[in-house]
């Protein structure tokens, strides 16, 4: 095991850092890691970086052999003495979001992303995300790898790697941004997401700090101090979702809905009607918003707008596979089948046009917008 301290002065550190801190912050991420502890107490590593009275915060790796189908896993906590001993959470946890209302550690832009209350896996049936992919707005990545675990072919798929144009990795949605050890980057998002980013180059050294969507996190690479294995640089890019990762596929990630293959690191992401398997090119066309939707006439071509919420209405013009459009509200009209099944479902578009929902994807089973 390594515990380490960073910026915490002498005094601070005697009162709060102690052997029953990490021993307790050890003990927790190897259950949450599924490692006993006698195989991994040595190769985890706790870091204090902020100390304040009974109070503690800071990172919790299990770091992983170097080799293939390994990968570090993580967590930031936030710990509090108390009587009985430390009181510790880590991020994405309902009790994470408790203490960190009541810390003095956290800051105000902090709070504001860590006391979400952990919503319902894919909030309900809702695979929306707000991000975009993690490099430049209007570059083309290679899709190096399609869904694949987080270390490895374990499940879930929550996993892609990508590589290629200017090679600097981005914040795919804004957030507060963490290193958990050199090369990982964890960020903070909104709606019980957070974000991984793997194997940088040159990345950022941040604690809790405020980053935009597109801040710059660091360069493609191949760095494995914590484990795993790397050839060739590239970002691993993973998904989680409350305290733990998620299937990737079904989610928007930069107007791309991820899908898996029939194994690990195969699968691929689709525009519209465009498909880009493993090998080919993914442009970032930016993040969807929460009430926009990608048109997908499921086989390319063209989708009517329609003066109401039917067929039976006159044709008011069409838009292109692959547009994005922005949706004031939903209503039920005549029923139609697309890529997702069959819906009656129609989408009042901000122009006041009406398309079928049948050919768009929301991410949403069910109103966008709410009802007109």
């Amino acid at each position: 095991m390594v515990t380490s301290l960073i910026g915490v002065a002498p005094s601070a550190a005697s009162a709060a850092v102690t052997p029953a801190l990490t021993d307790a912050v050890t003990a927790k991420l190897l259950g949450v890691a599924k490692l006993s502890t006698a195989d991994a107490r040595r190769d985890t590593r706790v870091t204090v970086s902020r100390t304040s009275g009974r109070w503690a915060f800071g990172t919790a790796v299990a770091l992983a052999p170097r080799q293939e189908d390994a990968h570090p896993t993580g967590s930031i906590f936030i710990a509090r003495s108390e009587p009985t001993g430390w009181r510790i959470a880590f991020d994405g946890e309902a009790a994470f979001g408790a203490l960190a209302a009541e810390s003095p550690l956290v800051t105000g832009q902090e709070r504001n992303v860590l006391t979400t209350t952990p919503t319902p896996l894919y909030a309900g049936g809702d695979y929306r995300t707000g991000m975009a992919l993690p490099f430049g707005v209007g570059q083309t990545w290679t899709l190096t790898s399609g869904p694949h675990g987080w270390g490895g072919t374990e499940s879930p798929y929550s996993s892609i790697d990508l590589a290629g144009g200017d090679q600097v990795v981005r914040a795919a949605r804004g957030g507060a941004a963490y290193t958990m050890c050199q090369g990982w980057i964890r960020v903070i998002h909104d709606r019980g997401y957070s974000t991984d980013y793997y194997h940088l180059w040159n990345s950022i050294s941040v604690n809790g700090a405020s980053v935009g969507q597109g801040a710059v996190l660091g360069n493609t690479g191949t760095d494995v101090t914590c484990g795993g294995a790397a050839y060739g640089r590239h970002v691993h890019f993973g998904l989680r979702q409350n305290s733990a990762y998620v299937p990737i596929a079904d989610h928007d990630i930069g107007k791309w809905v991820l899908a898996n293959g029939a194994a690990a690191y195969q699968g691929g992401a689709r525009h519209g009607s465009a498909w880009a398997g493993v090998g080919g090119g993914v442009y970032n066309y930016g993040a969807l918003g929460l009430n926009q939707a990608v048109v997908d006439a499921n086989g390319g071509g063209v989708l009517t707008r329609r003066a109401g919420p039917g067929t039976g209405y006159g044709s008011v013009g069409s838009l292109a596979d692959g547009a994005t459009v922005t949706v004031s509200c939903s209503a039920n009209g005549t029923s139609h089948t697309g890529r997702y099944g069959t819906t009656a479902l129609w989408d009042r578009l901000s122009d006041g046009s009406w398309v079928s929902d049948a050919y768009l994807w929301t991410g949403v089973n069910g109103p966008v917008n709410g009802w007109c």
